[in-house]
């Protein structure tokens, strides 16, 4: 069983017990004053394993599900026996980096909420873009499939857009700031991912 698989399965199950028990939703969830206040720093991560309703958790599995194991194949051939290692350290901080922009945005306001594994996800998808931007994906509701790096760009602006709508707890910036993270995640551990990057655009025109 892949990792992302195992990741899935935790996520799922978390996720549909928080839905069951609201105090335990809001034990979890990232509540920017309760980690500042009363330094809940667990929170941070444990946001990630629940969500806001069953299409939230569906799509980011989903995401999860297509691109951790095209990632984690990559990391395999790059890092063989570190695999998992590396894929954790993606993942988890991935979270964990995506929720800190809140966390101090958001420190003094008692109300303010967010979860969902977006930031881990999205960590996830720009590393496999970086390692093959010429993937032709397809974004809902778009029928038309794209280079994987035209699809990074349109995902950013359309987190950027929700964000701004603020129309209920999901973390839309961890989108933003769990992309970012995959990109130097990636130019850290494998430097020539970024040359890579460019090189496979520039031979496709």
């Amino acid at each position: 069983m892949s990792l992302s698989v195992i990741i899935i399965i935790i996520t799922v199950g978390i996720s549909f017990m928080a839905f069951r028990d609201g105090g335990l939703m809001n034990k979890l969830i990232h509540n920017p004053y309760s980690v500042s206040h009363r330094k809940e720093y667990y929170r941070v991560l444990t946001c990630g394993f629940i969500h806001a309703d069953y299409m939230h958790l569906l799509l980011n599995m989903y995401a999860l599900y297509l691109f951790g194991g095209a990632v984690e194949s990559y990391f395999e051939y790059l890092f063989g026996g570190n695999t998992h290692l590396y894929f954790m350290l993606l993942y988890l901080l991935g979270i964990i980096v995506s929720n800190i922009p809140d966390m101090i945005k958001y420190k003094n306001m008692a109300f303010y909420n967010s979860l969902g594994a977006s930031g881990g996800v999205s960590s996830i998808v720009f590393a496999s873009i970086i390692l093959s931007p010429m993937t032709k994906l397809m974004m809902f509701p778009i029928p038309i499939p794209m280079p994987a790096y035209i699809f990074a760009v349109i995902y950013v602006a359309y987190s950027i857009y929700m964000d701004r709508r603020q129309g209920d707890n999901v973390n839309h910036m961890a989108h933003l700031w769990g992309g970012l993270w995959g990109v130097v995640f990636m130019m850290v551990v494998y430097p020539d991912a970024i040359k890579g990057f460019f090189n496979q655009i520039l031979g496709s025109f």
